[in-house]
């Protein structure tokens, strides 16, 4: 007997360590000595073989048994369930309850819930539940605990909820966490905090929060945007000695609650004090930067995090991909587009895709069409991808016949798709295939239109002119219309000077997105050109009651493998800010005298009381203009020095590029065309609505934009 338990301790402590070696040969000393058909040492060898990966060698064991017990079943089920055969977890678990008159006990149960809930089967788990309930198994700790997590994860937070208040007397910290991680995976994140702050009431010694606790609750605050709760979750882990410095996990959760709530600041000091940063770490701060539109410093975390020789997986490509997508950086998007070749990474679907989109919204069609054709596998999104760049570069017919393409390999388009098509169409003017395609997404019925949809059609008839119908569209939608909608039908209105649907559009947009200044400055604009200046007034006056500023213009041109920005407002900040000045001075004046270019022209009955002299300085100072007279300025003195001829072959005169935060405005959208058939080449400003191409004194958006 004592020769048996010390069998018994051996395994068991081989298990913990764990020691395959040290345990085979436990496995051969007891069944020398005669103990081979002992059932608890059985377990403690299918046990031990489990924790070691060699589930093989404990499946032998547990069909070699004679007599098995409930140890028996649950050890090799768990043993499937920690190696992440959760499906043949449940196998075992049937074939227990079909060929074994042994019954499950509370770990069973526990273990086969787990299995559901990895495998996503809540039908099935709902089965085990009604077994629970049956054996009396409900209230214990270990099934209460996997029934909360499994109905949680399962999308049945009521169920889940129902289980934790019934367990009120078995509740431990998995208890509690359960709760707590459920409702922050449901995007109740609010319910979360509610149950953590029940769990601090209570004051149970037993209870106190660890590590799992505090990563769901700031996940929790990073889904709601709490920056005061997820402070004070900082502060209590700082306060209880939880350190994120060598934690990733709850390094990433705290990095994701502060970026989240624009606290780009404590975020780095957090990320600079890690010990060793992860890839989505890096990530995380470098997307926080730039969506604050701090891109010189997302561009400068960038570069640390490419030298810092950390590897990236998928997720975190595509994730770079898309910032320089989003400022159309396309050396640094050539950068990625190299490195993802050379990484294993870079065969996800999910990185071509990020770079098809990278090469369109930095206008460069041909290369985004490349890269889709060597696109091993191209899913749905690829598709959409290309048709959504397709259209804002304003090729509809081309845009189409991808679609149609589309569908002939037997890629089912979804509603993503039928919205970039649709905005394709619109963008182009295509008013019958926009018709034809929204009559199909509305009497699909595996489509359900939405309201992106709506707007895109309201575009399209504004586009036409058809002012009334489009307001007559909006009135009758399925669904509430939203703050897009309204911003294109005002949209239309200030293209077709249409003041009085101006003005029901403008009233509806103000209530319902009332703190956003764009829609105030487009209102008012509207009623300047129409010389109704005392509305103009009004709102104007309604914009400053609220303490609401126009959001700065910003635009960048890349120059010499380098990108420069440019801020509105006579930003002189750039080292050749003089010089800039001077080019563009001098292309107006050549514009004058070729074109009859007049500063101002287009936005005078805005600018009523300034004279031509400021209102030409202060249209010069735009951002877009200041860019591309750098770039002017640039090309300009390279051919000086390298002695090439001023007249380009036509077809190989390099494309001025240019990219603006906001819409383009109408003096500088004449200003661009005047300029592109002054210097016989092509332009390309990208807006926030559209790609804009000029050439030969005309512009692809037809001046509709």
């Amino acid at each position: 007997m004592e020769r048996r338990k010390m069998l018994a301790d051996l395994l068991r402590a081989s298990a913990r360590s764990p020691d395959l070696r040290g345990g085979a040969q436990l496995h051969g000393a007891l069944t020398k000595l005669g103990f081979g058909t002992d059932t608890m040492l059985g377990n403690n060898l299918i046990d031990m073989y489990a924790k070691c990966g060699r589930l093989d060698a404990a499946g032998q064991v547990f069909d070699g048994m004679p007599e098995r017990n409930v140890v028996s079943w649950t050890a090799l089920m768990v043993g499937f369930l920690q190696q992440g055969r959760a499906g043949e977890c449940l196998r075992l678990f049937g074939e227990m309850r079909r060929l074994s008159e042994v019954p499950p006990n509370e770990f069973t149960l526990s273990a086969t819930l787990k299995a559901c809930g990895i495998v996503g089967d809540t039908g099935a788990a709902v089965r085990v539940h009604g077994a629970c309930v049956r054996m009396g198994f409900e209230g214990h700790g270990v099934v209460a605990n996997s029934l909360v997590l499994v109905y949680s994860k399962g999308g049945r937070i009521g169920d889940a909820r129902r289980v934790f208040d019934g367990a009120a007397a078995f509740r431990d910290l998995v208890t509690w966490n359960a709760m707590i991680s459920g409702y922050t995976h449901a995007g109740q994140g609010r319910d979360s905090l509610l149950v953590f702050r029940e769990m601090q009431r209570r004051g149970d010694e037993d209870c106190q929060p660890n590590e799992f606790t505090f990563a769901s609750l700031l996940k929790a605050c990073s889904g709601l945007g709490a920056a005061h709760e997820g402070v004070q979750i900082h502060a209590a882990m700082t306060t209880r000695g939880v350190s994120t410095v060598s934690n990733a996990i709850l390094a990433g959760a705290l990095l994701d609650v502060y970026v989240k709530c624009r606290c780009l600041p404590v975020a780095m000091q957090v990320f600079n004090r890690l010990e060793r940063k992860n890839a989505i770490q890096w990530t995380t701060v470098i997307i926080g930067h730039a969506q604050e539109g701090q891109v010189k410093e997302a561009l400068d975390l960038f570069r640390r995090f490419w030298s810092s020789g950390v590897r990236a997986d998928g997720h975190v490509l595509s994730s770079v991909v898309g910032v320089f997508a989003d400022f159309a950086l396309v050396e640094q998007g050539r950068q990625m587009h190299c490195y993802s070749v050379k990484n294993p990474a870079g065969m996800d679907v999910s990185v071509s895709n990020s770079i098809v989109d990278m090469y369109h919204k930095c206008g460069l069609t041909d290369e985004a069409e490349r890269q889709f054709r060597e696109t091993p596998v191209r899913n749905v999104v690829s598709w959409t991808a290309m048709i959504n760049g397709l259209g804002k570069h304003g090729h509809g017919r081309e845009a189409i016949d991808m679609f149609e393409e589309m569908r002939a390999e037997g890629v089912e388009p979804d509603e993503v798709a039928y919205l970039a098509l649709l905005s394709a169409c619109s963008h182009s003017g295509l008013v019958d295939e926009c018709r034809r395609y929204f009559s199909v997404i509305r009497q699909d019925p595996r489509l359900r239109p939405r309201a992106e949809h709506y707007a895109c059609m309201v575009d399209l008839l504004g586009r036409a002119g058809e002012l009334a119908e489009a307001r007559d569209l909006v009135a009758t939608m399925p669904m509430a219309p939203t703050v897009g909608v309204w911003q294109t039908l005002l949209s239309a209105c200030r293209v077709h000077k249409d003041v009085s649907i101006a003005r029901e559009a403008g009233e509806a947009l103000l209530a319902m997105d009332g703190d956003n200044p764009a829609n105030y400055v487009m209102l008012s604009n509207i009623f300047a050109e129409a010389g109704k200046w005392q509305e103009h007034q009004q709102v104007r006056d309604a914009m400053r009651r609220r303490g609401l500023r126009k959001q700065g213009g910003c635009s960048w041109v890349e120059v010499g493998k380098e990108a420069h920005f440019f801020y509105g407002g006579g930003d002189a900040t750039h080292p050749r800010a003089a010089d800039i000045r001077r080019v563009l001075l001098e292309f107006e004046s050549r514009m004058r005298e070729q074109l009859g270019y007049s500063p101002g022209a287009v936005v005078g009955t805005q600018l009523h009381d300034v004279d031509e002299e400021s209102r030409a300085e202060g249209l010069r100072a735009h951002s877009e203009r200041l860019a591309v007279g750098l770039w002017l300025l640039h090309h300009g003195e390279r051919h000086h020095v390298d002695g090439e001829e001023e007249e380009e072959e036509e077809g190989r005169r390099e494309v001025i590029r240019v990219y603006k935060n906001l819409r383009v405005c109408g003096d500088c959208h004449e200003f661009f065309k005047g300029l592109s058939r002054v210097v016989g080449r092509a332009m390309v400003v990208r807006d926030a609505n559209r790609f804009h191409r000029f050439q030969n004194g005309a512009c692809s958006c037809k001046d509709y934009w």
